[in-house]
């Protein structure tokens, strides 16, 4: 499909910025987002129209089936978080934050095992990093550490990662789409773009991963539901094999480093490194002091 220079450039910026209003009109109302993302999952019979193969299915109902029912229920959970009923209560466990974890490395597990099966196998080395290299949620000296969902409104899903995770996958993940749905590569970009840029404008690195949570949901939720990208942004004939290969290999390069420094630091400090100026213990003060959080 020939489109001109000057759509590309509407339509992606267009999405971008949709996209940021998006994801900060869904932190600041958590009650009507997670209305919003149960809703969704009504269109799930029109689902069978656009989905195909086993990565496009597992993809989309592994992102926006958790988004819905585990990200909303847990934000509405906290923003009531004084109240003791069982199911608040039951979306304020400890398994909430465990299940997001896993649901991340699900995330890049998924695209890994297609990495490795249309034989971008530079790529997949980088998401079997990326894997293994996410904090895990855990308890240390009776507080939570590097995920939480904050007791302040808006009641945000925050991550304590770091700035190179962040980016590395970004980098990973473009170049994953870039070969396995070139068609998809510019819409995709926008995505990875908003959330990068998000916490940028905001200012906190911590909101990376709800702003992931929410561009990602949507994208799929449309994808699921109808095919307007391909019209407005195909980037079909983007693909270069040669530029495929060696973003594969450029990033490798910069994912061996970062994994080499990863765990030099975890062994040296016996715990995994976090953005230095939002270190991990502040997960704790924003989970148990809401006035302490309000500083950072």
């Amino acid at each position: 499909m020939d489109i001109p220079v000057w759509q590309y450039v509407v339509s992606m910026t267009g999405y971008i910025v949709l996209l940021l209003v998006l994801v900060e009109g869904m932190r600041r109302t958590p009650r009507l987002t997670a209305a919003f993302w149960l809703l969704s999952l009504l269109t799930a019979p029109l689902w069978v129209e656009q989905l195909d193969g086993w990565f496009r299915w597992v993809k989309t109902v592994s992102v926006i089936i958790p988004t819905a029912i585990v990200v909303g229920g847990a934000r509405i959970a906290y923003l009531y978080h004084e109240n003791p009923h069982k199911v608040l209560a039951f979306f304020r466990g400890d398994w909430v934050l465990k299940f997001l974890y896993a649901m991340l490395v699900l995330n890049i597990a998924e695209a890994t095992v297609k990495d490795f099966a249309t034989a971008n196998y530079f790529n997949a080395i980088c998401g079997v990093i990326l894997c293994i290299t996410v904090p895990f949620p855990r308890y240390k000296n009776g507080k939570r550490q590097y995920w939480v969902i904050g007791k302040d409104k808006p009641n945000d899903l925050l991550f304590y990662s770091t700035a190179a995770w962040n980016f590395l996958y970004t980098t990973w993940n473009l170049a994953f789409v870039f070969g396995e749905s070139p068609a998809f590569f510019a819409s995709s970009f926008c995505i990875l773009m908003a959330a990068e840029i998000y916490p940028i404008i905001k200012g906190r690195p911590e909101l990376y991963i709800i702003a992931r949570v929410y561009t990602l949901a949507f994208h799929l939720l449309i994808r699921a539901n109808s095919d307007i990208f391909v019209p407005l942004m195909d980037s079909t004939h983007w693909y270069n094999e040669n530029v495929l290969y060696y973003w594969g290999v450029i990033n490798l390069a910069l994912h061996i480093p970062f994994a080499i420094w990863y765990f030099k630091t975890q062994k040296k400090d016996g715990e995994p490194p976090c953005d230095e100026k939002h270190p991990a213990p502040l997960i704790s003060d924003l989970e148990d002091s809401p006035k302490t959080a309000k500083t950072h």
